[in-house]
């Protein structure tokens, strides 16, 4: 099949068929209600096996619009004479028979709990998004009503860590695919709202020490989370005044940019000593050292407090 394009002049003479004006309406806004959930309920019940559907009320299914009208609009209700209590929906279908979009009462299966939506996304059948539940007890003469509307949302362009929209607007947000990470153009920059690399191993071996515990850390929504492990003196007597670098590296896109960081140690003799961990900025980027503390012998323990975080992004 050749390229094509529409709406254009070399395509049916500008004529748009209902199947291709969705194929692009679909994308132009979220399925649901226009709003959001501190409104006024959609559906509530009404008398007797019905139910109602405020007026004025807006929303969108695959492209296509939708309006409950001026008025209240009122639905019934089957009778259920099952034994079991019936959950019902109230969903927006749009049916691609007559190309409409309608709210409608689904009925469920007597103690099967609520009804599967249908979401058929060709050229035929019915796509549903949901409204309310409808609870329904066995010979009851009236419904109980629990709110489900389904809100359009914002939408999220999806890119790369190198691909992002080169002129974004204030509050445009992009999630990458290669890295999992959602970001937010404050104006300024691409500010971080969510990422999570996982747990990741900064054992970095040396002589001078033995590794006791793993030490690890996790960088979430732009936090960098670490906890060191334990070490012990495999070399000789530390004098109280020397510096000894740790068995620790932070790898280079968990480091803070430009402020070391400090942490508490017990050593042996439950005396107290402190960690720096240097920033990109500094002349020992991203290693970790033992700055103050009292003479370690040869077997002694090193055992830093956990619960070190820095921001990153």
């Amino acid at each position: 099949m050749a390229q094509d394009s529409w709406p254009s002049p070399a395509h049916n003479g500008r004529a748009v068929t209902d199947t291709e004006y969705e194929k692009i309406a679909a994308r132009f806004s979220g399925d649901g209600v226009y709003g959001e959930p501190g409104d006024s309920a959609v559906v509530t019940a009404g008398t007797g096996l019905s139910v109602n559907l405020r007026a004025n009320v807006y929303a969108s299914v695959r492209g296509h619009a939708w309006t409950s009208g001026t008025s209240t609009v009122n639905l019934p209700v089957t009778a259920n004479s099952s034994g079991s209590t019936r959950v019902d929906r109230v969903v927006l279908r749009l049916d691609r028979a007559d190309w409409t979009v309608r709210a409608v009462v689904k009925a469920g299966a007597p103690g099967g709990g609520a009804p599967a939506l249908t979401q058929n996304t060709g050229d035929t059948g019915v796509y549903e998004v949901p409204l309310a539940n409808v609870n329904l007890v066995s010979g009851a003469n009236s419904v109980t009503v629990s709110r489900n509307e389904l809100y359009v949302g914002v939408r999220i362009r999806p890119c790369t860590s190198t691909t992002r929209n080169p002129n974004p607007a204030p509050g445009e947000m992009c999630f990458e695919t290669n890295t999992g990470r959602i970001r937010v153009w404050d104006g300024d920059g691409w500010v971080g709202l969510f990422d999570d690399s996982g747990v990741i191993g900064v054992n970095s071996p040396l002589s001078a020490w033995t590794i006791g515990t793993e030490s690890v850390l996790q960088k979430r929504n732009g936090n960098v989370h670490l906890r060191l492990g334990s070490f012990q003196r495999a070399a000789g007597t530390l004098a109280g005044g020397d510096e000894s670098r740790l068995p620790v590296l932070i790898p280079a896109a968990y480091r803070h940019p430009t402020r070391d960081q400090y942490a508490m140690a017990y050593t042996t003799g439950v005396e107290i000593s402190r960690v720096q961990i240097y920033s990109a900025a500094s002349d020992r980027p991203g290693q970790v050292w033992l700055v103050n503390h009292p003479s370690i012998a040869k077997g002694d323990y090193v055992l830093p407090g956990s619960g070190i975080s820095w921001v990153v992004d």
